[in-house]
């Protein structure tokens, strides 16, 4: 009887232990944010489909600047710049783009895209909060910040970074919206009551913007890497934060670095253990950067500017960014040097490219003389496997999101949105 007794205690307290961790947010499982995960690799490890057919085409009725987000579900989320109405957007990917819900924000903050986690809860900026969104309409928490925030990330299970155009890096419990430690102000001198100041300067990455791109963040070293135009200065520099979850301060800055030339341009990519960031410059050269002190381990030229990050798979083959001029080039990281080892002159990549799996890759190239079309294409050699045009594309390709499911959703700025499944 006693050992009974004992089994069934033992059973009860092991019925009991804390199970906090299934409801701590973790980033969703399709392609979450602009860029995929916190490291914006541009990379999912789900096997693309090289064949798709045009499913859908929608407009959000105003100006897009930042990828789709797609969730864990059947779920996407568009932020627009619209003259009126709603400009957050919540569409059904697998219902011909019928819309779930959507609001209204404060306008000014379209360069950034919404975050999903892995439960449908959203999280978005506007100039002077951040906001989440449970699966509906209604705020979970809004919560002020100083400046608009860039694209936000998961940096754990349960913590949310953000860091604003203003320079201000947050860290919130997700789930509360509760600042977790102190903020950490990358620039002096900031008007907390002018969360606008300098918005026109960050979708050119001008000097009036300090921080015009997503930053970067790898869990397994726990840095966090971002570009930084500081006031006055003739160009931004790389800057590398660490974060420390459970420590005071849960934020520290570690390095700065001018090792870039020209200056970064477009948010930095990491590598997949999080010890090297690649990053454009403004000198048409890929940079190599050491993300444990900010020195550069190499670069190579590409003989264009790429506005747009490059993407990186886990065994390190990089595509180079997009832009007008650019060229389609796969990257090798060799360690102390990057090898080239294949280029497509003949297309002219205008987004960065998301890889999905190790043998299919897309992006939006230029198609004939204005169109625009997608790209689907083996990241191994850069061969061409299909090429879908997209109707009536007007402005520039903001990014190809790929979803768990294998759909494709890619829009432009002027706020045409395509959904491709499987075909």
């Amino acid at each position: 009887m006693v050992l009974v007794s004992t089994a069934l205690i033992t059973a009860f307290v092991a019925g009991c232990q804390n199970t906090d961790s299934w409801v701590e947010a973790q980033a969703a499982s399709g392609w979450p944010a602009q860029y995929g995960d916190a490291r914006n690799s541009s990379y999912q490890s789900t096997a693309g489909a090289d064949a798709l057919r045009l499913e859908w085409t929608r407009s959000v009725k105003g100006d897009l600047a930042a990828a789709v987000a797609l969730g864990s579900g059947s779920y996407l989320a568009v932020n627009a710049q619209t003259p009126a109405g709603c400009s957050l957007m919540v569409w059904e990917t697998d219902n011909r783009a019928r819309q779930r819900w959507c609001t209204r924000l404060v306008q000014g903050g379209d360069t950034s895209s919404p975050l999903w986690d892995g439960v449908d809860n959203l999280y978005v900026g506007q100039p002077g909060a951040m906001i989440s969104f449970p699966p509906t309409q209604w705020i979970r928490w809004r919560q002020p910040v100083i400046g608009m925030p860039t694209t936000p990330r998961i940096l754990n299970a349960g913590h949310l970074l953000v860091v604003t155009h203003l320079g201000q890096v947050l860290v919130f419990d997700a789930h509360k919206g509760i600042v977790d430690g102190a903020p950490l102000d990358l620039v002096a001198g900031v008007d907390p009551k002018d969360s606008e100041r300098g918005l026109a300067d960050c979708r050119s990455a001008r000097a009036g913007c300090p921080v015009a791109a997503a930053p970067a963040f790898a869990e397994q070293t726990g840095v966090i890497v971002l570009s930084l135009w500081e006031p006055e200065a003739e160009a931004p520099v790389l800057v590398g934060l660490r974060y420390r979850p459970g420590q005071n301060p849960v934020l520290s800055q570690e390095w700065t670095s001018d090792a870039v030339g020209g200056g970064p341009l477009a948010s930095p990519a990491l590598s997949s253990d999080g010890s090297t960031a690649y990053v454009n410059g403004r000198d048409e050269r890929l940079w190599a950067i050491n993300t444990a002190d900010g020195k550069p381990k190499w670069s190579i030229a590409l003989d264009y500017l790429a506005q747009t990050p490059p993407s990186v798979s886990p065994d390190g083959l990089i595509i180079a960014g997009g832009g007008p001029g650019a060229k389609l080039v796969g990257i090798k990281d060799a360690g102390d040097n990057g090898e080239v080892k294949w280029t497509r002159d003949e297309v002219v990549p205008l987004t960065t490219s998301s890889q999905s799996g190790a043998d299919v890759a897309y992006t939006v190239a230029r198609d004939g003389e204005d169109g625009q079309a997608l790209i689907v294409f083996d990241p191994a050699d850069g061969r061409t496997l299909n090429s879908y045009p997209l109707p009536n594309a007007g402005g520039w390709p903001v990014g190809v999101s790929v979803g768990h499911d294998r759909r494709v959703v890619t829009a432009t700025s002027e706020g045409r949105v395509y959904g491709f499944a499987p075909a």
